[in-house]
Protein backbone atom coordinates (compact mmCIF):
# COMPACT_ATOMS: atom_id res chain seq x y z
CA UNK A 1 0.00 0.00 0.00
CA UNK A 2 2.69 2.56 0.71
CA UNK A 3 4.69 1.61 -2.52
CA UNK A 4 1.35 2.37 -3.89
CA UNK A 5 0.94 5.63 -2.46
CA UNK A 6 5.08 6.79 -3.16
CA UNK A 7 4.10 6.09 -6.80
CA UNK A 8 0.55 7.90 -7.11
CA UNK A 9 2.72 11.33 -5.51
CA UNK A 10 5.43 10.76 -7.73
CA UNK A 11 3.13 10.35 -10.70
CA UNK A 12 0.90 13.46 -9.59
CA UNK A 13 3.72 15.49 -9.66
CA UNK A 14 5.09 14.39 -12.64
CA UNK A 15 2.05 14.99 -14.31
CA UNK A 16 1.64 18.11 -13.01
CA UNK A 17 4.99 19.76 -13.88
CA UNK A 18 4.53 18.04 -17.76
CA UNK A 19 1.01 19.67 -17.83
CA UNK A 20 2.66 23.54 -16.13
CA UNK A 21 4.94 22.86 -19.53
CA UNK A 22 2.71 22.42 -21.49
CA UNK A 23 0.32 25.29 -20.50
CA UNK A 24 -0.84 27.06 -24.04
CA UNK A 25 -3.16 30.43 -23.48
CA UNK A 26 -6.90 30.07 -23.67
CA UNK A 27 -9.62 32.27 -21.74
CA UNK A 28 -10.00 31.28 -18.13
CA UNK A 29 -12.34 32.25 -15.28
CA UNK A 30 -10.46 34.85 -12.86
CA UNK A 31 -12.25 33.58 -9.85
CA UNK A 32 -10.72 30.05 -10.89
CA UNK A 33 -7.41 31.56 -11.10
CA UNK A 34 -7.34 33.37 -7.52
CA UNK A 35 -8.49 36.83 -9.09
CA UNK A 36 -11.07 38.75 -8.04
CA UNK A 37 -13.37 39.95 -11.43
CA UNK A 38 -14.57 42.44 -9.53
CA UNK A 39 -11.02 44.21 -8.29
CA UNK A 40 -10.01 43.35 -12.03
CA UNK A 41 -12.28 46.05 -13.39
CA UNK A 42 -9.79 48.82 -11.07
CA UNK A 43 -7.58 48.12 -14.49
CA UNK A 44 -10.70 49.31 -16.45
CA UNK A 45 -10.98 52.45 -13.93
CA UNK A 46 -7.07 53.17 -14.24
CA UNK A 47 -6.91 53.46 -18.23
CA UNK A 48 -9.90 55.06 -18.38
CA UNK A 49 -9.09 57.56 -15.84
CA UNK A 50 -5.66 58.66 -18.41
CA UNK A 51 -8.25 58.51 -21.09
CA UNK A 52 -10.62 61.17 -19.85
CA UNK A 53 -7.66 63.10 -19.01
CA UNK A 54 -6.51 63.14 -22.23
CA UNK A 55 -3.07 61.82 -21.62
CA UNK A 56 -3.62 58.68 -23.84
CA UNK A 57 -6.06 57.63 -26.44
CA UNK A 58 -6.23 53.87 -25.51
CA UNK A 59 -4.60 50.90 -24.03
CA UNK A 60 -5.08 46.62 -24.35
CA UNK A 61 -3.89 44.97 -21.13
CA UNK A 62 -3.94 41.19 -21.02
CA UNK A 63 -3.17 39.03 -18.13
CA UNK A 64 -3.02 35.12 -17.72
CA UNK A 65 -2.26 33.17 -14.90
CA UNK A 66 -1.60 29.45 -15.08
CA UNK A 67 -2.04 29.91 -19.22
CA UNK A 68 -5.84 31.48 -18.32
CA UNK A 69 -6.45 34.62 -19.57
CA UNK A 70 -8.44 36.56 -16.92
CA UNK A 71 -8.06 39.45 -18.39
CA UNK A 72 -7.96 41.00 -21.93
CA UNK A 73 -9.33 44.10 -22.68
CA UNK A 74 -8.67 46.90 -25.44
CA UNK A 75 -10.38 50.43 -23.82
CA UNK A 76 -10.64 53.82 -25.89
CA UNK A 77 -9.87 55.10 -29.35
CA UNK A 78 -6.98 53.56 -31.08
CA UNK A 79 -7.66 57.11 -33.49
CA UNK A 80 -9.90 59.47 -31.71
CA UNK A 81 -9.61 62.20 -34.89
CA UNK A 82 -11.63 59.33 -36.89
CA UNK A 83 -13.85 57.96 -34.15
CA UNK A 84 -12.36 54.51 -34.51
CA UNK A 85 -11.95 52.37 -31.69
CA UNK A 86 -9.15 50.55 -30.58
CA UNK A 87 -9.28 46.77 -31.07
CA UNK A 88 -7.80 44.44 -28.77
CA UNK A 89 -6.14 42.26 -32.06
CA UNK A 90 -4.66 45.70 -33.23
CA UNK A 91 -1.08 45.27 -34.34
CA UNK A 92 1.38 47.78 -32.62
CA UNK A 93 4.89 48.31 -32.74
CA UNK A 94 6.57 46.29 -29.87
CA UNK A 95 10.02 48.29 -30.44
CA UNK A 96 12.58 47.07 -27.94
CA UNK A 97 10.58 44.17 -26.65
CA UNK A 98 11.87 42.65 -29.95
CA UNK A 99 15.11 42.12 -27.35
CA UNK A 100 13.51 39.37 -25.78
CA UNK A 101 13.07 37.71 -28.98
CA UNK A 102 16.50 38.07 -30.17
CA UNK A 103 17.98 36.75 -27.32
CA UNK A 104 16.15 33.96 -27.24
CA UNK A 105 16.99 33.25 -30.99
CA UNK A 106 20.91 33.77 -29.75
CA UNK A 107 20.11 30.84 -27.14
CA UNK A 108 18.61 28.72 -29.34
CA UNK A 109 21.96 28.81 -31.35
CA UNK A 110 24.01 28.62 -28.07
CA UNK A 111 21.96 25.21 -27.61
CA UNK A 112 22.59 23.95 -31.32
CA UNK A 113 26.38 24.65 -30.28
CA UNK A 114 27.17 27.33 -32.92
CA UNK A 115 29.03 29.17 -30.48
CA UNK A 116 29.72 29.85 -26.63
CA UNK A 117 28.81 32.89 -24.56
CA UNK A 118 32.15 34.24 -23.68
CA UNK A 119 33.52 33.87 -27.13
CA UNK A 120 34.69 37.47 -28.60
CA UNK A 121 31.83 38.87 -31.45
CA UNK A 122 34.38 39.30 -33.47
CA UNK A 123 35.23 35.71 -34.66
CA UNK A 124 31.34 36.03 -36.25
CA UNK A 125 31.87 39.52 -37.40
CA UNK A 126 35.49 40.71 -38.16
CA UNK A 127 34.74 44.73 -38.12
CA UNK A 128 34.26 44.45 -33.97
CA UNK A 129 38.46 42.91 -33.80
CA UNK A 130 40.80 45.28 -32.11
CA UNK A 131 37.99 47.36 -29.88
CA UNK A 132 38.37 50.70 -29.22
CA UNK A 133 37.03 53.07 -26.49
CA UNK A 134 36.39 56.61 -26.71
CA UNK A 135 38.78 59.12 -24.75
CA UNK A 136 38.13 62.37 -25.93
CA UNK A 137 35.45 63.92 -27.76
CA UNK A 138 35.40 67.61 -29.33
CA UNK A 139 31.73 68.77 -29.30
CA UNK A 140 32.35 71.37 -32.02
CA UNK A 141 33.56 69.48 -34.62
CA UNK A 142 32.98 65.95 -33.27
CA UNK A 143 36.34 64.09 -33.37
CA UNK A 144 37.54 61.96 -30.94
CA UNK A 145 40.52 59.98 -29.72
CA UNK A 146 40.24 56.76 -28.22
CA UNK A 147 42.26 54.29 -26.21
CA UNK A 148 42.63 50.46 -26.66
CA UNK A 149 39.88 48.25 -25.40
CA UNK A 150 40.97 45.97 -22.34
CA UNK A 151 39.44 42.77 -23.77
CA UNK A 152 37.14 42.22 -27.02
CA UNK A 153 33.18 42.11 -27.10
CA UNK A 154 31.46 39.16 -26.00
CA UNK A 155 28.41 37.67 -27.08
CA UNK A 156 27.35 37.24 -23.26
CA UNK A 157 28.78 41.46 -22.97
CA UNK A 158 25.94 42.18 -25.67
CA UNK A 159 23.17 40.00 -24.36
CA UNK A 160 23.76 41.65 -20.66
CA UNK A 161 24.30 45.33 -22.66
CA UNK A 162 27.95 45.59 -20.38
CA UNK A 163 29.83 45.35 -23.96
CA UNK A 164 30.10 49.74 -24.22
CA UNK A 165 28.18 50.02 -27.11
CA UNK A 166 25.37 52.87 -27.46
CA UNK A 167 22.30 54.09 -28.96
CA UNK A 168 22.09 55.67 -31.97
CA UNK A 169 19.57 58.38 -32.08
CA UNK A 170 18.19 58.00 -28.46
CA UNK A 171 21.52 57.03 -26.48
CA UNK A 172 24.13 60.01 -25.14
CA UNK A 173 24.68 63.08 -27.17
CA UNK A 174 28.32 61.76 -27.38
CA UNK A 175 27.35 58.50 -28.99
CA UNK A 176 24.61 59.96 -30.80
CA UNK A 177 26.86 62.36 -32.41
CA UNK A 178 29.72 60.06 -33.24
CA UNK A 179 27.28 57.28 -34.78
CA UNK A 180 25.46 59.72 -36.44
CA UNK A 181 28.56 61.11 -38.55
CA UNK A 182 28.98 57.43 -39.25
CA UNK A 183 25.95 56.84 -41.19
CA UNK A 184 24.85 54.58 -37.95
CA UNK A 185 21.29 54.05 -37.36
CA UNK A 186 18.88 53.05 -34.12
CA UNK A 187 17.33 50.72 -36.59
CA UNK A 188 13.72 51.47 -36.66
CA UNK A 189 11.26 53.85 -38.44
CA UNK A 190 13.48 53.49 -41.64
CA UNK A 191 12.72 53.19 -45.16
CA UNK A 192 15.50 50.93 -46.40
CA UNK A 193 18.58 49.72 -45.16
CA UNK A 194 20.13 46.47 -43.95
CA UNK A 195 21.06 45.13 -40.79
CA UNK A 196 24.47 44.19 -41.89
CA UNK A 197 25.79 47.32 -43.20
CA UNK A 198 24.89 49.03 -40.12
CA UNK A 199 26.38 46.40 -37.94
CA UNK A 200 29.81 46.52 -39.98
CA UNK A 201 29.78 50.32 -39.42
CA UNK A 202 29.19 50.36 -35.90
CA UNK A 203 32.24 47.58 -36.04
CA UNK A 204 34.52 50.48 -36.26
CA UNK A 205 33.18 52.91 -34.49
CA UNK A 206 35.01 53.37 -30.95
CA UNK A 207 33.17 51.89 -27.07
CA UNK A 208 31.42 54.27 -24.65
CA UNK A 209 33.50 52.29 -21.91
CA UNK A 210 35.51 49.30 -21.61
CA UNK A 211 33.22 45.49 -22.00
CA UNK A 212 32.25 44.78 -18.87
CA UNK A 213 33.17 47.95 -16.89
CA UNK A 214 29.23 49.30 -16.91
CA UNK A 215 25.86 48.82 -18.10
CA UNK A 216 24.91 51.04 -21.27
CA UNK A 217 21.64 50.33 -22.97
CA UNK A 218 22.57 50.18 -26.59
CA UNK A 219 23.10 48.38 -29.90
CA UNK A 220 23.08 45.34 -28.43
CA UNK A 221 20.43 43.41 -29.92
CA UNK A 222 20.60 44.84 -32.89
CA UNK A 223 24.55 43.03 -33.36
CA UNK A 224 23.01 40.09 -32.02
CA UNK A 225 20.45 39.99 -35.07
CA UNK A 226 23.29 40.38 -37.40
CA UNK A 227 25.16 37.22 -35.52
CA UNK A 228 22.09 34.99 -35.68
CA UNK A 229 22.45 35.75 -39.36
CA UNK A 230 25.69 35.14 -39.63
CA UNK A 231 25.77 31.67 -37.68
CA UNK A 232 22.40 30.53 -39.40
CA UNK A 233 23.00 31.86 -43.15
CA UNK A 234 19.82 33.13 -42.77
CA UNK A 235 17.61 36.92 -42.83
CA UNK A 236 16.44 37.33 -39.32
CA UNK A 237 13.23 37.64 -40.63
CA UNK A 238 13.16 33.59 -42.05
CA UNK A 239 14.81 32.99 -38.44
CA UNK A 240 12.30 34.00 -36.31
CA UNK A 241 9.65 32.99 -38.53
CA UNK A 242 10.35 29.34 -39.00
CA UNK A 243 12.37 29.07 -35.14
CA UNK A 244 9.93 31.08 -32.97
CA UNK A 245 6.61 32.02 -34.84
CA UNK A 246 5.52 29.36 -36.38
CA UNK A 247 6.37 26.53 -33.63
CA UNK A 248 4.53 29.03 -31.17
CA UNK A 249 1.63 29.95 -33.63
CA UNK A 250 2.27 33.68 -33.62
CA UNK A 251 0.19 34.65 -36.73
CA UNK A 252 0.62 38.51 -36.28
CA UNK A 253 4.34 39.33 -35.77
CA UNK A 254 6.54 40.53 -38.45
CA UNK A 255 9.24 42.81 -38.93
CA UNK A 256 6.91 44.46 -41.99
CA UNK A 257 3.16 43.81 -41.88
CA UNK A 258 1.49 41.91 -45.10
CA UNK A 259 -1.11 44.25 -46.95
CA UNK A 260 -4.17 42.08 -45.87
CA UNK A 261 -3.02 43.05 -42.44
CA UNK A 262 -2.11 46.78 -42.56
CA UNK A 263 -5.16 48.10 -41.79
CA UNK A 264 -4.49 46.47 -38.26
CA UNK A 265 -1.94 48.89 -37.40
CA UNK A 266 -1.91 51.00 -34.41
CA UNK A 267 -2.13 54.55 -34.23
CA UNK A 268 1.00 55.83 -32.96
CA UNK A 269 0.19 58.70 -30.37
CA UNK A 270 2.57 61.80 -28.82
CA UNK A 271 2.36 64.36 -26.14
CA UNK A 272 1.83 67.79 -27.30
CA UNK A 273 2.76 71.06 -25.91
CA UNK A 274 -0.10 71.18 -23.21
CA UNK A 275 1.02 67.52 -22.44
CA UNK A 276 -2.16 65.74 -24.30
CA UNK A 277 -2.48 63.29 -26.44
CA UNK A 278 -2.22 63.99 -29.97
CA UNK A 279 -1.95 61.57 -33.77
CA UNK A 280 1.73 61.44 -34.21
CA UNK A 281 2.72 62.86 -37.79
CA UNK A 282 3.77 60.64 -40.64
CA UNK A 283 7.27 61.44 -40.18
CA UNK A 284 8.80 63.01 -37.11
CA UNK A 285 12.40 64.06 -35.99
CA UNK A 286 14.11 61.48 -33.59
CA UNK A 287 17.63 62.51 -33.98
CA UNK A 288 17.15 61.58 -37.30
CA UNK A 289 14.14 61.28 -39.71
CA UNK A 290 11.67 58.63 -38.37
CA UNK A 291 8.54 57.16 -40.00
CA UNK A 292 5.25 56.59 -38.24
CA UNK A 293 4.08 53.74 -40.15
CA UNK A 294 7.52 52.34 -41.38
CA UNK A 295 6.14 48.44 -40.38
CA UNK A 296 3.28 48.53 -43.40
CA UNK A 297 6.53 49.37 -45.70
CA UNK A 298 6.25 46.61 -48.62
CA UNK A 299 9.37 45.17 -49.62
CA UNK A 300 11.46 46.06 -46.00
CA UNK A 301 14.87 44.91 -45.54
CA UNK A 302 16.13 45.95 -41.99
CA UNK A 303 15.68 43.70 -39.99
CA UNK A 304 16.02 45.36 -36.36
CA UNK A 305 16.83 42.46 -33.63
CA UNK A 306 16.96 45.62 -30.94
CA UNK A 307 13.23 47.09 -32.26
CA UNK A 308 11.56 46.36 -35.48
CA UNK A 309 8.95 43.73 -34.97
CA UNK A 310 5.28 44.41 -34.22
CA UNK A 311 2.60 41.91 -32.85
CA UNK A 312 -0.34 41.46 -30.92
CA UNK A 313 -0.80 41.75 -27.19
CA UNK A 314 -1.97 37.47 -27.62
CA UNK A 315 0.70 36.78 -29.83
CA UNK A 316 3.38 38.37 -27.74
CA UNK A 317 1.68 36.48 -24.64
CA UNK A 318 2.30 33.33 -25.92
CA UNK A 319 5.81 34.15 -26.49
CA UNK A 320 5.53 34.90 -22.52
CA UNK A 321 3.63 31.80 -21.95
CA UNK A 322 6.50 29.79 -23.32
CA UNK A 323 9.06 31.35 -21.07
CA UNK A 324 7.63 30.87 -18.06
CA UNK A 325 6.74 27.26 -19.21
CA UNK A 326 10.47 27.25 -18.92
CA UNK A 327 10.89 26.34 -22.89
CA UNK A 328 7.99 24.77 -23.87
CA UNK A 329 4.87 25.77 -25.43
CA UNK A 330 1.97 23.92 -27.54
CA UNK A 331 4.28 20.68 -27.70
CA UNK A 332 7.51 22.40 -29.05
CA UNK A 333 10.35 23.04 -26.88
CA UNK A 334 12.43 26.06 -27.84
CA UNK A 335 14.83 26.31 -25.19
CA UNK A 336 15.96 23.88 -22.60
CA UNK A 337 14.85 24.78 -18.83
CA UNK A 338 18.71 25.32 -17.77
CA UNK A 339 19.13 28.06 -20.74
CA UNK A 340 15.61 29.92 -19.21
CA UNK A 341 16.83 29.78 -15.94
CA UNK A 342 20.81 30.82 -16.88
CA UNK A 343 18.67 33.96 -18.99
CA UNK A 344 16.79 34.92 -15.73
CA UNK A 345 19.28 35.30 -13.38
CA UNK A 346 21.72 38.50 -12.42
CA UNK A 347 24.17 38.40 -14.85
CA UNK A 348 25.94 41.65 -14.10
CA UNK A 349 26.81 42.01 -10.30
CA UNK A 350 26.30 45.43 -8.87
CA UNK A 351 26.66 47.03 -12.53
CA UNK A 352 23.37 48.53 -12.22
CA UNK A 353 20.79 48.64 -9.44
CA UNK A 354 17.52 46.96 -11.30
CA UNK A 355 19.85 43.65 -11.74
CA UNK A 356 19.55 42.37 -15.97
CA UNK A 357 19.69 38.58 -16.76
CA UNK A 358 20.44 37.89 -20.61
CA UNK A 359 17.37 39.70 -22.04
CA UNK A 360 15.83 40.63 -19.16
CA UNK A 361 15.23 43.12 -16.14
CA UNK A 362 15.54 41.08 -12.82
CA UNK A 363 13.76 40.93 -9.94
CA UNK A 364 16.21 39.44 -6.77
CA UNK A 365 15.53 38.69 -3.34
CA UNK A 366 17.72 41.49 -2.54
CA UNK A 367 15.77 44.45 -5.12
CA UNK A 368 11.96 42.81 -4.17
CA UNK A 369 11.54 44.96 -0.98
CA UNK A 370 10.60 47.69 -3.07
CA UNK A 371 8.64 45.61 -5.93
CA UNK A 372 5.24 44.48 -5.96
CA UNK A 373 6.17 41.52 -8.10
CA UNK A 374 7.69 38.53 -7.16
CA UNK A 375 11.16 37.97 -6.88
CA UNK A 376 12.32 35.52 -10.05
CA UNK A 377 10.15 38.31 -12.08
CA UNK A 378 11.62 39.39 -15.38
CA UNK A 379 10.58 42.43 -17.89
CA UNK A 380 11.48 44.69 -20.38
CA UNK A 381 9.56 46.81 -22.84
CA UNK A 382 9.15 49.01 -25.81
CA UNK A 383 9.82 52.90 -26.60
CA UNK A 384 6.33 53.30 -27.86
CA UNK A 385 5.47 52.99 -24.15
CA UNK A 386 4.77 48.88 -24.04
CA UNK A 387 5.48 47.19 -21.52
CA UNK A 388 5.72 43.45 -19.97
CA UNK A 389 6.66 40.61 -17.23
CA UNK A 390 6.64 37.34 -16.62
CA UNK A 391 6.36 36.19 -12.79
CA UNK A 392 7.11 32.87 -12.45
CA UNK A 393 6.31 32.63 -8.74
CA UNK A 394 2.59 33.71 -9.30
CA UNK A 395 2.60 32.03 -12.77
CA UNK A 396 1.71 35.27 -14.36
CA UNK A 397 2.49 36.83 -18.08
CA UNK A 398 0.93 40.12 -18.27
CA UNK A 399 1.47 43.19 -21.07
CA UNK A 400 0.30 46.85 -21.40
CA UNK A 401 0.34 48.43 -24.46
CA UNK A 402 0.45 51.48 -25.72
CA UNK A 403 1.41 53.33 -28.79
CA UNK A 404 3.07 56.87 -27.78
CA UNK A 405 6.15 58.82 -27.89
CA UNK A 406 7.11 60.51 -26.48
CA UNK A 407 5.05 59.79 -23.19
CA UNK A 408 5.65 61.87 -19.75
CA UNK A 409 2.45 59.90 -18.04
CA UNK A 410 4.67 56.72 -17.60
CA UNK A 411 3.46 55.96 -14.32
CA UNK A 412 0.68 54.39 -15.50
CA UNK A 413 2.47 51.03 -16.53
CA UNK A 414 3.11 50.94 -12.78
CA UNK A 415 0.11 51.62 -12.08
CA UNK A 416 -1.41 49.06 -14.03
CA UNK A 417 1.28 46.35 -12.03
CA UNK A 418 -0.30 47.38 -8.80
CA UNK A 419 -4.07 47.02 -10.48
CA UNK A 420 -3.15 43.41 -11.49
CA UNK A 421 -1.75 42.34 -7.82
CA UNK A 422 -4.36 43.84 -5.62
CA UNK A 423 -6.96 41.57 -7.48
CA UNK A 424 -5.28 38.69 -6.52
CA UNK A 425 -7.40 36.47 -3.91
Amino acid sequence: MRKFFLLFIVTFFAGSHLLQAQQVLQPGLPEKNNFSAVRLQKIDKLIQHYIDSNWISGAIALVARNGNIVYHKAIGYDDKEKNKLLQKDAIWRIASQTKAITSVAVMMLYEDGKFLLDEPISRYIPEFSKPVVLDKFNKEDTTYTTVPATREITIRDLLTHTSGVGYAQIGSQTMNAIYAKAGVVGGIGLKGGKLSDNIKKLGLLPLAHQPGEKWTYGLNSDILGYLIEVVSGKSLDQFFKQNIFDPLGMKDTYFYIPKEKQSRLAMLHSDDKSKHVVNTAEAINVNGIFYRDYPILDGGSFYSGGGGLVSTAFDYAQFMQMLLNKGTYNGKRLLSAHSIDMMTANQVGDLRQAKFGLGFEIVTETTSATKITSPGTFSWGGMFASSYWIDPKEKIVAQFVLQQFPFIHGDIAEKFKVAVYQAME
